[in-house]
């Protein structure tokens, strides 16, 4: 989808919402003054002055108003340490992947293979994309309900029960990622076909060698222009968007756990996790865990130590 994003004053923003009266959307998205829709093309006014437009008439309805913020792509992102990667990776078009979920005891894995091409760069940094462990939930909400229409992405969900079977079948948690990160950017290469990614930046949790031993007996192995580096949000904004539709599709999972628990369920591995787990034990028995918890946590022990504790 074509963008185009211009930075205007509040008094030429409510001028524009006058100008669109007639197509106000009764909706705004969070964060925005006002959002329209015309035939050919969608506006999205935020309170911080850019004008978001969409869509095949974006460049026409944009001119209405003036021309784009100059904004480079040229620059490279810090590179932290990784020698390995392209001096320019920054400013490419990049397949992004990054996983959600591997520490928390609730909620299953949610892996997203992202592909940012290098003209959404500056789009992409006027909504907010950044590293997600600087921002909260609901802000990564907001960001990722603006970029899932824009990026393309293939998301995969690693639920708890079939986590659990193929844990205790002696899969590690490292090969379940290889085989979700492999297979989602199979997805997103197939999806953005004939288009083909400069690059594909993996945020690594394993080294490339070990990746690739757990991809061995796959029939289709993605190995071109793969890369994997550590802090990979920081290096490309493809790996960030990943991050936040990832991040955005376990809160929503983990919101349907806690509906079904019936209370509200805690993130992470803590103590207040091992406290939810004994309720959850009390209130549906030991045996609903699987379908909530990656049972070879330690927090498994603990929860049925403190149900013996507190609920006996």
């Amino acid at each position: 989808m074509s963008n185009v994003v211009l930075k205007k004053k509040l008094d030429e923003i409510n001028q524009m919402k006058v100008y669109y009266n007639a197509y106000l959307l009764e909706k705004n998205p969070p964060g925005s003054i006002f959002a329209a829709k015309t035939p050919n093309c969608s506006i999205t006014a935020y309170q911080s002055g850019k004008v978001l437009f969409q869509g095949g008439g974006c460049q026409t309805e944009a001119g209405k108003w003036g021309s784009s913020e100059p904004t480079s792509t040229s620059k490279t992102q810090k590179n932290t340490g990784a020698s390995h990667l392209p001096e320019n990776i920054g400013s490419l078009s990049v397949i992004g992947s990054d996983e959600v979920g591997t520490g928390d005891y609730f909620g299953p894995i949610t892996v997203v293979a992202a592909y940012v091409k290098k003209e959404q760069i500056p789009l992409l940094k006027e909504l907010g994309v950044r590293d997600s462990k600087d921002l909260n939930d609901e802000k990564i909400i907001q960001i990722a309900k603006q970029i899932k229409d824009i990026v393309p992405y293939s998301l995969l969900t690693l639920h708890n029960e079939k986590y659990n079977t193929l844990q205790q079948s002696g899969m590690s948690q490292g090969k379940m990622k290889a085989l979700l990160h492999n297979k989602a950017i199979g997805h997103l290469l197939k999806k953005i076909s004939p288009d083909q990614p400069e690059a594909i930046l993996i945020d690594e949790f394993a080294k490339e060698d070990i990746y690739f031993r757990h991809l061995s007996k796959e029939p289709v192995i993605h190995r071109k222009n793969v890369y994997f580096s550590t802090k990979a949000e920081g290096i490309h904004l493809a790996v960030a968007a990943a991050s936040i539709l990832a991040r955005y599709a376990f809160v929503q999972h983990f919101e349907k756990l806690s509906k079904a628990a019936g209370f509200h369920l805690t993130k992470g591995a803590g103590a207040k996790v091992d406290e939810a787990a004994a309720r959850l034990i009390s209130e549906k028995g030991k045996e609903a865990l699987p379908a909530f918890v990656k049972l070879h946590f330690a927090n498994t022990q603990k929860a049925i130590k403190l149900f013996e504790k507190k609920y006996k």
